[in-house]
């Protein structure tokens, strides 16, 4: 595997770096260790964790999508997360995870993101790595194998291929992927983006550790969208219904549930007002021992640390009696 090339986070500020830094000395504590390199005081007490086979796993994973330019936008906005994330600036992000309190990074399987977690285990970087697959993993077994060499914590398939193959009524093939997982000796996941596939596994019992499970479902077929709709939109489609049938299904899952697409791809409400409400809403509703996957980066404004505090703010109110703020 060839060392991926970037270019260096350190030198002269550039623009984008400027306008961070701006935002951040408008952001106040928001933005506390604000910057590529993370500067400044974070508070590096472990946030709350739930258990994850033998691991303990915060209730707040860094997710991997901006950093590698999935953006679920536009093409544009995408080459522009891939342009931004160097392997130096993934470093820093990861670092700046940890000493925010987050103890786990997942990511999809690519030649860049292996180079990543290795440069962050080289640099001393101490965390859990969850492993996706990608959607074309199916008649590539020998790909699960090679994943697992790099020691993730666990691997799951990609929720996009575990929702064709049940669509197709090839779920046996899917199971044979997650016993081929279960004999490399890490955790299995099972990632849905239809929660009904969520549904059929604990009700007959799979051999699985852990689901993954979209809030949104994001491949349904374009001619449901037309019998719900009545008409197909341009783009990816994001149905608040698709929300509350998802934490439905988590909050009966008897294994643990980790969420993702909490922000809806960037969607919902961004304001720091918005942000609060959506991940104290979303840990309201899941189990104790379920987590949240969320994509963050440090371009514009500190979201790892915002995000991080949110996260503590709920708990230590709960804790009070609060119940949790929403």
């Amino acid at each position: 595997m060839s060392e991926p090339e970037g270019r260096s986070a350190t030198g002269d500020l550039d623009r984008r770096q400027f306008l961070a830094s701006a935002l951040c000395a408008s952001g106040g504590a928001a933005c506390a260790g604000a910057g590529a390199g993370g500067a400044g005081r974070v508070d590096g007490a472990l946030l709350p964790t739930i258990p994850l086979g033998g691991y303990r796993v915060t209730r707040l994973i860094l997710g991997g999508n901006p950093i590698y330019g999935y953006s679920h936008f536009n093409r544009i906005y995408s080459q522009h997360l891939r342009e931004y994330h160097t392997p130096e600036r993934v470093v820093d992000l990861v670092r700046h995870a940890v000493r925010c309190g987050i103890n786990t990074w997942q990511n999809s399987y690519t030649d860049r993101t292996v180079a990543d977690v290795m440069r962050c285990r080289e640099e001393g970087i101490e965390f859990n790595w969850l492993l996706l697959g990608k959607p074309d993993w199916y008649g590539r077994p020998e790909i699960i194998e090679k994943a697992a060499a790099y020691r993730p914590i666990g691997i799951a398939p990609h929720g996009a291929l575990a929702e064709r193959l049940r669509r197709e009524g090839r779920l046996s093939e899917l199971r044979d992927m997650l016993k081929r997982i279960r004999d490399q000796g890490v955790l299995v996941g099972l990632s849905c983006h239809n929660p009904e596939l969520i549904d059929l596994a604990e009700h007959e019992g799979w051999d699985v550790d852990y689901y993954m499970c979209a809030l949104y479902y994001l491949t349904r077929p374009r001619e449901e969208f037309r019998r719900i709709l009545g008409e197909v939109p341009l783009g990816e489609i994001y149905l608040p219904s698709d929300r509350l049938r998802a934490l439905k299904t988590v909050q009966a899952a008897r294994k643990p549930c980790l969420v993702y697409k909490v922000l809806a791809a960037g969607r919902l409400n961004l304001s720091p007002t918005g942000v609060r409400r959506a991940l104290h809403d979303t840990l309201a509703a899941i189990k104790p021992i379920d987590a949240m996957i969320v994509g963050m980066f440090l371009e514009f404004e500190d979201q790892v640390a915002m995000n991080a505090r949110f996260v503590r703010e709920w708990h230590t109110t709960r804790a009070a009696g609060g119940g949790g703020s929403r």
